[in-house]
């Protein structure tokens, strides 16, 4: 069941503005995005509307959100988040602290993770994931390789890797955490 077009915002010329402005020819784009150049033709000019999926595939490309693509203006938010102010919230054994403010692509935050805590469970899914040890040793596995992690080390992977993050000393470990909700475009 589709929406009439009626119902949506006219996506069309921010569509064209995203590709123009990343330098993108309607052939590169459309591949990438895994339509034909004459369907997405069509959507920049507003003669098709797109569907979500392709929303979300034209923003992953574009580097930006659905919600920007289709005109909302986000909220103004307090761009400081003061520490005595951080929420936090347990799962599975880890606690995590609000680090940034909701609603952005990129979640922040201060996660300490009990050792032994989560068993073996390895994760896959879209986005890419940063991490910062802050105390405690980590154990990071991506993939077949295990990396041991001490205070000061860093990671930045894509998070369809199969990873596994656990403390790797008794004590637990502190670390700051950034993950995106989408994968960066392929700019190359």
């Amino acid at each position: 069941m589709s929406t009439p077009a009626d119902d949506l915002p006219d996506v069309a010329p921010r569509l064209r503005e995203l590709r123009r402005r990343g330098r993108l020819t309607l052939e590169a784009a459309a591949r990438r995005a895994g339509l034909s150049p004459a369907h997405l033709s069509r959507l920049e000019t507003g003669a098709r509307q797109p569907s979500l999926p392709m929303l979300l595939s034209l923003a992953r490309i574009y580097g930006t959100s659905v919600s920007e693509l289709l005109g909302e203006v986000p909220p103004e938010r307090d761009p400081v988040i003061r520490g005595d102010r951080q929420g936090s919230v347990e799962a599975d054994g880890w606690t995590y602290h609000t680090a940034g403010s909701p609603g952005r692509a990129m979640q922040p935050l201060r996660v300490r993770v009990p050792f032994g805590a989560q068993g073996e469970l390895v994760r896959v899914h879209p986005g890419e994931e940063w991490l910062y040890v802050l105390s405690g040793k980590l154990r990071l596995t991506l993939g077949d390789a295990a990396h041991d992690l001490d205070p000061g080390d860093s990671a930045h992977f894509d998070s369809l890797t199969p990873h596994r993050i656990a403390a790797a000393t008794r004590d637990g470990t502190e670390l700051l955490f950034v993950h995106t909700l989408l994968q960066s475009p392929d700019l190359h």
